[in-house]
């Protein structure tokens, strides 16, 4: 069966929300070599990081499940089946015991950490324990900052010592592969990593794992969807390895918070696995559901799906075969003090944030829903004072590195970022994280703020929601698992395609879906073995596929409960609420009783954040988010099977044909003025003049683009709205007014068709534009047309396919130059 995804597409933000930590983002544009090995005692990381969870404080009681498929209410149970493979259980003369077996792992832990007093966790004890000595699967759910990586670590080190091959660990983050192959260093281990920055050594990689030289090698999960590397790689790593291992394994899961389509390509990669080849996954955020859902995939082809009652083992028990141990512990961080502000518009947010960072000790984190959003606020910080810098999906893969190195060593106060900093930064003394918007589950905000206080005594916590925060959400939602109907039109053009292959560029033609969600459709199609990645584009298989519409609309209903409570969070209170206790349940934690209270959030402790500013101390900051201007980039090329649509349009645009670039007021995925264009031509926007600061913005814009910059415009050209008549004609009136330039035509729809949507593909969008658009001049205009320089108003861009064929009309008509003009882009 296909699982939904509502994961949106990275870098195409609500109004196209830059959500940006999944593929093809994973390694960012461009950029240099990533490619980093170790051997022997090799470098410390950044920071002189050490693994947490290796000390000697008291172990809490873990909760510890074995599991071949579905678990049962129970915490403390055993699910087993008959095995259709059983998994080896892998029985030596010289097995050594035990105590020898931990001796060595804390030897290993010793040296992997830099301590000489370190000792394993209880827990990190049993999973090691059955991964080196019963070959066994497990699902570790720990707390962030607990150790995982060193039961990983330690294991693989085992492993390699017994003649076993190289680990293989799926990492979904560069971040994260730099944090691992660092401290596998200190152990002694040699780890490289395959990924987007540093294609041009992948050969050598490859040459490397064949000889035995590499003991680690760590790879993103859209690896897994390519076909050189699954048919040239993967079988061999699969038949080699010694230990798989699933990090951020709640990625897995279409009920978690960040599922991604590629990470179930795991399950096929667990089910090529030799018998007696261990297996461990591990996540800090997975409630029971997805846990559930994770070991049941973590046993693909041990066993059929039954349930047992057996009690569970005590420590460092061997899961029996068709079994996989599960390991939750519990998921409380005792450093963390938590606050809520009250809701508030972006200046005042921005303002306050300024006065934080001034006052709090330590450097932190700044999140934003969107890239947009980081990036403003990063400018707004700097200007004040204050040295930040933006964290995005846009960040070059090298000057990440620098700007984790700097927040690493504290040499910035804050990096403001967007999930693409997230899973696997490690940075212990981190003092404080901000949130400006509220994500859109509790499970994801827990995520995130365990950046913080992981080896200090105490660091803040602050969620600052915005209004913009549910239509970011609505947008994500959007993005779900597209219709049954939409599937078929996929899956019928590949079906009428020469050797049933098309590009993903051909495919656009034939559905009205953005190319990152129809992308995202296809790899979800791939995993179920409908359609395969093949060169040249996909193929469509043969193979039996059937829509699981009411899997998707549970899943939809999931998505929506989790929202909820992510808003039931914002307003907690009374004497008897606590945030910690009530995110704590939001993950099932185990170890969680009824009437705790973690004794230092604003509601247990009584308030302790800062307070919100009023209107007036955030005067500055509203005039500087009010400052106008957006560069419209100009199209360049047309999409791809234009032609074979019935639409003449192929390759390049002919310089002759494009507009020169234009300005908007503001990106809609922004912040500031961002608001008010929202509020213009949003979805729910009725329609009207343009309200008092939009038209300050539009004359300051003008003023400054068109008179400042020297441009001479003759005259303007309106693209007139079937929803928005009066703000278009009010817009375009006061743009030739502030020019001192007469209207001379507008665009208007051909046959009186009506509006196209907009959340179509570029080629289903140019199709649109192009059977409706049709130029409206008289007589004497289009005969003085000739060299003249025109202004092109439209309420907001988006695609860009109208202002792109409207100046192509223009320029045709006799234009020598068109500048677009728009209150928003998207």
């Amino acid at each position: 069966m296909i699982d939904m995804t509502d994961l949106p597409p990275l870098e195409e933000p609500p109004y196209d929300p830059e959500y940006d930590d999944a593929p093809p983002d994973t390694g960012g544009p461009g950029g240099g070599s990533n490619r980093e090995e170790t051997g022997g005692a090799g470098r410390r990381a950044s920071g002189g990081r050490e693994p947490a969870g290796s000390d000697r404080r008291s172990e809490t009681r873990t909760s510890e499940t074995r599991t071949s498929g579905t678990r049962t209410s129970e915490t403390r149970t055993s699910v087993t089946s008959p095995p259709a493979t059983p998994i080896e259980t892998v029985v030596r003369e010289d097995v050594e015991s035990s105590d020898e077996l931990r001796s060595e792992a804390e030897t290993a832990l010793r040296a992997l950490v830099g301590r000489d007093d370190a000792v394993l966790r209880e827990d990190q004890w049993r999973a090691i324990s059955a991964l080196v000595a019963d070959r066994a699967r497990a699902l570790v759910v720990q707390r962030t900052g607990w150790g995982k990586s060193a039961v990983y670590f330690v294991a693989t080190s085992l492993l390699r010592a017994r003649g076993a091959g190289p680990t293989v660990i799926v990492s979904p983050l560069l971040a994260l592969m730099r944090d691992q192959v660092a401290a596998a260093s200190r152990a002694g281990i040699r780890a490289v990593t395959i990924n987007s920055a540093n294609v041009t050594e992948w050969d050598g990689i490859h040459a490397d794992i064949a000889a035995g030289e590499v003991d680690v090698l760590l790879c993103s999960p859209e690896r897994l969807n390519n076909p050189a590397f699954r048919a040239e790689v993967l079988p061999r790593l699969a038949a080699t390895a010694g230990l798989v291992v699933v990090d951020e394994a709640h990625c897995v899961s279409d009920w978690g918070h960040d599922f991604r389509p590629d990470y179930r390509r795991i399950r096929t990669l667990l089910e090529t696995l030799p018998p007696g080849t261990p297996v461990l996954a591990t996540t800090a955020t997975a409630n029971e559901r997805v846990s559930t859902d994770v070991a049941e995939q973590l046993g693909a082809g041990l066993a059929s799906t039954t349930t047992g009652g057996a009690a569970v083992g005590t420590s460092g028990g061997a899961a029996g075969a068709g079994e996989v141990l599960v390991l939750r512990g519990s998921l409380a961080r005792d450093s963390l003090r938590l606050a809520v502000l009250p809701r508030a518009d972006a200046a005042v947010r921005v303002a306050w944030l300024m006065e934080y960072l001034r006052g709090v000790e330590g450097s932190g984190i700044v999140y934003c829903l969107t890239v947009a959003m980081a990036e403003e606020v990063a400018t707004q910080l700097r200007g004040a004072g204050l040295d930040v810098a933006a964290y995005t999906g846009r960040t070059e893969p090298s000057e990440r590195e620098q700007l984790e190195a700097d927040l690493l060593s504290n040499r910035v106060k804050a990096l403001v970022a967007t999930s693409a900093l997230g899973m696997g930064f490690d940075k212990p003394d981190l003092g404080f994280v901000v949130h400006l918007g509220a994500p859109s589950s509790p499970i994801a905000y827990y995520q995130q703020i365990g950046r913080a206080g992981r080896g200090v005594a105490s660091a803040d916590v602050v969620l600052a929601p915005g209004p913009e925060d549910r239509a970011i959400w609505d947008y994500f939602g959007s993005l779900a698992f597209p219709p049954a109907e939409t599937v078929h039109q996929v899956l019928e053009a590949l079906a009428g395609s020469p050797d049933r292959i098309a590009s993903t560029a051909r495919l656009e033609t034939a559905v009205d879906l953005r190319r990152s969600r129809l992308e995202m459709m296809l790899s979800v199609l791939d995993v179920d073995g409908a359609v395969s990645k093949v060169r040249g584009g996909w193929q469509l298989t043969g193979q039996e596929w059937v829509y699981d519409a009411e899997r998707y609309a549970r899943v939809e209903q999931a998505r929506l409960a989790e929202q909820a409570s992510m808003i039931a969070y914002e307003k907690l209170d009374g004497t008897d609420a606590c945030r910690v206790a009530y995110l704590r349940r939001q993950l099932d934690d185990p170890e969680l009783p009824a009437d705790w209270r973690c004794g230092r959030c604003d509601l247990c402790d009584g308030p302790w954040a800062p307070t919100l500013p009023g209107a007036d101390a955030a005067e500055d900051v509203r005039v500087s988010l009010a400052r106008a201007g957006v560069e419209i980039v100009p199209r360049r090329q047309w999409p791809t099977g234009m032609p074979g649509i019935g639409i003449d349009l192929a390759g390049r645009i002919a310089v002759d044909d494009r507009s020169e670039p234009g300005t908007a007021l503001a990106r809609m995925d922004g912040i500031g003025l961002a608001s008010s264009v929202r509020d213009a031509v949003g979805p729910s926007a009725t329609d009207g003049q343009v309200g008092p600061e939009l038209r300050a913005a539009t004359r300051a814009v003008l003023e400054r683009w068109i008179t400042g910059g020297g441009i001479r415009v003759d005259g303007v050209v309106s693209v007139s709205s079937a929803t928005r008549p009066q703000l278009v004609d009010h817009l375009t009136r006061g743009a030739a007014a502030v020019l001192g330039v007469p209207v001379v035509g507008r665009f208007v729809a051909r046959g009186g068709m009506p509006p196209g949507r907009h959340d179509l593909n570029s080629a289903q969008r140019l199709a649109v534009v192009d059977r409706r658009l049709e130029l409206e001049l008289s007589d004497g205009a289009r005969a003085g047309l000739a060299n003249r320089t025109l202004l092109l108003v439209d309420d907001y861009t988006d695609s860009g396919w109208t202002l792109t064929l409207a100046a192509r009309l223009l320029r045709r008509a006799g234009a020598v130059a068109v500048h677009p003009f728009t209150l928003g882009v998207r």
